[in-house]
This record gives structure tokens, sequence and C-alpha cells, in this order.
């Protein structure tokens, strides 16, 4: 992430453009579509990415009609994908460590790159990515970090670094939920702990499983999304969460506040790929060329406050997003961060640890 600060000081002016103003490209979408197997394309991505003005401008242009089922977890849907419930879907959203699962499962279809418009508005950093090579089988969607979001008129000294749940354990018992994702749980405590987010040493997993045992009885859920509306509502004061669903509800309520604990953190993509059970494989072209839009690409990232890893589009943003460093940290932030890798066999030991944890 080392070209992050350079492309931040950039200085464009904003573009208006809508959903609706992106007819240049709107031939190619529905000449992809016009030998499609179906009228019906199936998403399965993340909650917060279901944007019903989107799909509805999608559909309008090309006539094919978008169902969406949603997960919380990478785990959560290659386990569905795997036990053959995925038949249906056409696009998937896994992050980058899950890619290469998907890959080394052989449940992928590499994309054929000449069907595909705008790849050159990739960032550098995103058009060979250490999790897929050449972007031969998924395409980044978006990118961010792991956090915690607190109240800070009930927590008025800010959350520094993980170590801050222990320490404040009685103010935050029960106020409190951790993210309901193994390798994102365990790795942050890790981290805390001096190791890595992508452990391989049974030694240090039991430390910091030993670590959430004691902070076990004061964490309120393990919970990707239900949070949110319990911050709101003043159940809780501090969640564990990803920066994009921070920004939401940092939006409706400024009270809240974002910060990546300083020992470091996970730096994680989205992305889109196509399973090699899609029925609708022309539609999936289709979906992903509107996605490459710049002005697509633009509203998306304001719309849903995700981070775009689409130059083109970047450069459409309003400066005040741009410069937001809860959605574009810093280098020397980001330096500290590292991302989620696969484990191979290693990763029963952590659902092994994790089991233990949540059941208990």
């Amino acid at each position: 992430m080392t070209n992050r600060r350079k492309f931040l000081q950039k200085l464009a002016a904003f573009s208006s453009l809508s959903l609706t103003g992106c007819g240049w490209r709107l031939a190619n979408v529905r000449a992809a579509t016009q030998s499609s197997k179906s009228d019906k394309l199936y998403l399965y991505t993340w909650t917060q990415y279901a944007d019903k003005k989107l799909i509805q401008t999608f559909s309008t242009q090309t006539g094919l009609q978008v169902l969406v089922d949603t997960y919380d977890s990478n785990e959560v849907m290659l386990a569905k994908v795997l036990a053959g419930g995925g038949g249906a879907y056409s696009v998937i959203y896994p992050s980058d460590y899950m890619v290469q699962k998907m890959v080394e499962k052989n449940l992928l279809i590499e994309l054929n790159h000449s069907r595909l418009n705008g790849l050159e508005n990739f960032f550098p950093q995103f058009k060979n990515p250490s999790y897929d090579p050449n972007n031969r089988y998924s395409l980044p969607f978006n990118w961010g970090t792991t956090g915690l979001i607190y109240n800070s008129e009930v927590l008025p000294k800010a959350p520094a670094d993980w170590d801050y749940l222990w320490q404040n354990q009685e103010i935050l018992n029960k106020r409190m939920t951790l993210l309901n994702d193994v390798r994102e749980v365990m790795g942050a405590v890790l981290r805390m702990l001096g190791y890595s987010y992508n452990s391989k040493e049974e030694e240090e997993l039991q430390q910091a499983y030993n670590k959430l045992k004691q902070l076990k009885p004061a964490i309120a859920a393990f919970d990707t999304d239900a949070w949110q509306n319990q911050m709101l509502a003043g159940d809780l004061v501090l969640a564990m969460c990803y920066s994009a669903d921070a920004i939401r509800v940092i939006q409706e309520n400024p009270k809240f506040k974002y910060v990546i604990p300083r020992s470091g953190s996970s730096l994680w993509t989205d992305t889109i790929v196509v399973p090699k059970s899609s029925p609708n494989t022309d539609g999936a072209y289709a979906w992903i060329n509107f996605i490459l839009q710049p002005e697509i690409a633009a509203s998306i990232s304001q719309n849903l406050n995700i981070a775009t890893p689409n130059s083109a589009g970047f450069e459409q943003l309003p400066q005040k997003i741009k410069t937001n460093k809860n959605l574009f940290p810093e280098t020397a932030i980001l330096e500290k961060c590292e991302r989620i890798t696969p484990l191979g066999d290693f990763e029963e030991v952590y659902e092994r640890f994790w089991t233990q944890l949540t059941s208990a």
C-alpha cells in the first residue's frame, strides 16, 4: 500500500454522474447478455453489499433480473458452496484469502480478460495481488481494514490497541461485541501478543485462546452485522468491525469513532469471482463490466462507504471522501496491517479453538 498516500494527494473535480448515467458501456453490457441461458442472475455477497439501487439500474439496462443471497463470513459462504448449495450463483464476493482457497478447490473459472472492460483502471497494488497473481480468478471490488468502533461520549479515552478490551473489561461488560469470524478474532489477539495474524504455531494460538477465554464473560456476542443497530440504540459502546460498517454508523451519529489498533490489524480486499457452477456466465461478465465502470465504482464507494480499488472511480469522488482516513488510511498505518492468508490443514487448529471458545 505504499502508493496510498500518493493517490490520496491527487486532486480532481467531483463528477456528479449518477448510476443511470452510464450509457457509454450499455451496448457492451447488453451484447454480453444476449446469449445468456437465463434471464436471472444470482449473486452471493456480503450483507452490506446488497445495493438495491445498483441492482435496479443494472436490471433496467440489461433486462436481467438480479436475485441476491447474503452471508456474514467467508466460511459460511464456502461451506454452502461445497455442500452444493451454491449451484445457482453466477457471481460471488469472497475476500482475498478465500479466493486462494476456492482456487485450490477448483471452484472458480479463470476469467477471460478480453471480455472485461476497464482493467487498466485498477490501482497498481490491485493488478497483481499476492492472493491471485494477475487477477486470473478474481477482480477487486473494495478494500478496507478491521478495527474498533466506540462511543466517544461513554468512553472518552480512545482505544489505542486491542489490549484496551482487557484493561477495561468491567466497563465494557456485555456492552461490546467481536466479529463472528475465527480468523479475524484470533488474528487480532495474536497480533496484540506480537505474533502474526496468520500464525501456524499452536502454542501461540493457545495463548490467544487463553486471552479470549478471559474476555469471553464480558462479550455480548460474536456478531458481524447486528451490532450496528445495537450501537446506535445505545446497547453497545464498542465493537470490533470492518471499516466500511464503522463509517456507516459514524455517518448516522458522529459521536462514534473508529480506530485501527496500533499493534496492527487485518487489511482485506473483497473480490468478485465467477464459480464453475455458474448457470449464467454471460450475465456474470455483464455484471462485472457494469461494476468496472468508473462512475459506477465511484457511486458504489460513495453509497456503500467503501474504498474503491478503481483509480478512475476514485478521481470522481468528492474531496471529503478521498481524504477520509477511515476509508483511506495513511501508509504508516497500513504498513502495520496484515492480510489474512490460507493456512491449509492448520486451519483445523483455529477451528478447534474457536469451537471451544464460542460453545463454552
